[in-house]
């Protein structure tokens, strides 16, 4: 799961000001593996998007990932 939360971190620091603030976390569930995304302050309207578009992207990409390696894996962006 190291592997999916490098690919969401790779995309967060992309897309904020402040990459030293963006954090990624692993929480291993019952069916699926939760990613948590915590970035900076000001920053989580750019990771979120107009109208959720970026997160949406983000969230179909890790999908596609899952898909590949029969896993599951949700992405929470944490304020």
């Amino acid at each position: 799961m190291d592997d999916l939360a490098d690919l969401i971190s790779f995309i967060a620091k992309a897309l904020v000001d402040d990459p030293d603030a963006v954090e990624v976390v692993a929480v291993e569930g019952d069916r699926a593996t939760i990613l948590e995304l915590t970035v900076g302050d000001g920053d989580l309207g750019k990771v979120i998007g107009k109208e959720g578009r970026t997160a949406r992207a983000m969230r179909t990409l890790l999908s596609a990932t899952c898909a590949r390696r029969s896993e599951r894996a949700v992405l929470e962006i944490l304020e």
